[in-house]
């Protein structure tokens, strides 16, 4: 619906310097976003909250200016433009991008299934009967739907929108210096790595959820808020073609978490405004803990 993506870039002309204090000749980035289901307004609300954390106080506060310092940042605060514009015109609870699809009525994509990373993975069990009556059962395992009238419809090929086709260009071009990418949902509370597509963890699931308990932790310091941590597949569901399968699976960055933010489904996706402020204080918490640890392990 030609909507421009809008993201910034957030970064200092300091040297990044490894754990002993040496300078290093190259910058590792990161990746924010939220919103890439219409209707979590707090995911993108979130990331907002983190990105002015770290201008507002930059130079003030010297854990933020120290990984400002470290890192460069990239946040694309509404991955799901479209789809985000709709909830407040037409449908708060919708879920996909606003794309046309092959079904005249119903339209858009899920951004979280339209990635080309095990796309649309499904199995099949058909019941054959005699009489040469045959009935077909199509259980999908995957998470994801060829069905474009389904909200986990992964769309008619991977990358079919204009939106993950835009970021995973982006990512492309960056994978040499992006460590970490984050991808903000709601809601759930949990704090979650690759895999999606699949319930089998992958070799470097440890190095991954170790990160994930240190965020946990930190975040639940602030309010008490308390997070559940693993794969996206054990911890919620499977889900193929994933934005996180395909960060980590394409593109080897390893640190790449999915975050189902508040609550736990007493408001569901209809959080109160007087929860956006809390909630981004304590993720920004469980971030800059989840930074210290991958500092640690990208700089040495």
């Amino acid at each position: 619906q030609t909507r421009e993506m809008t993201g910034v870039k957030i970064s200092s002309n300091k040297t990044a310097v490894n754990l002993n204090g040496t300078p290093v000749n190259y910058k590792k980035a990161v990746w924010l976003d939220g919103g890439i289901h219409a209707r979590e307004w707090i995911s993108s609300a979130t990331t907002i909250y983190i990105a002015y954390a770290l201008l507002s106080n930059y130079s003030i506060d010297p854990i933020i200016t120290h990984f400002v310092d470290q890192f460069d940042y990239y946040f694309l605060p509404v991955f799901n433009v479209d789809g985000y514009v709709y909830t407040w015109t037409n449908d708060r609870l919708w879920r996909k991008t606003r794309s046309n699809t092959s079904v005249s009525n119903c339209f858009g994509a899920d951004a979280n299934r339209n990635w080309d990373y095990h796309w649309c993975e499904s199995k099949y069990f058909y019941l054959f009967i005699i009489h040469s009556v045959i009935y077909s059962y199509d259980i999908s395992v995957g998470g994801a739907s060829h069905d474009p009238c389904s909200d986990i419809f992964c769309g008619s090929k991977p990358f079919s929108e204009i939106e993950t086709a835009q970021v995973a260009q982006f990512l492309s071009n960056y994978n040499s210096t992006i460590v970490h990418y984050m991808n903000f949902h709601s809601f759930g509370q949990y704090w979650m790595s690759p895999w999606g597509y699949t319930r089998q963890k992958p070799v470097q699931f440890k190095l991954q959820d170790d990160g994930s308990a240190q965020a946990v932790q930190a975040l639940g310091a602030v309010f008490g808020t308390k997070y559940v941590h693993g794969t996206v597949a054990t911890t919620i569901y499977v889900a193929s073609g994933g934005t996180i399968d395909w960060t980590f699976g394409k593109t080897n960055i390893i640190f790449s978490y999915a975050v189902e933010l508040r609550d736990t489904g007493n408001y569901g996706f209809l959080l109160p405004e007087d929860q956006i402020v809390p909630t981004g204080k304590e993720t920004l918490a469980g971030e800059l803990a989840l930074l210290k640890y991958i500092q640690g392990k990208v700089y040495g």
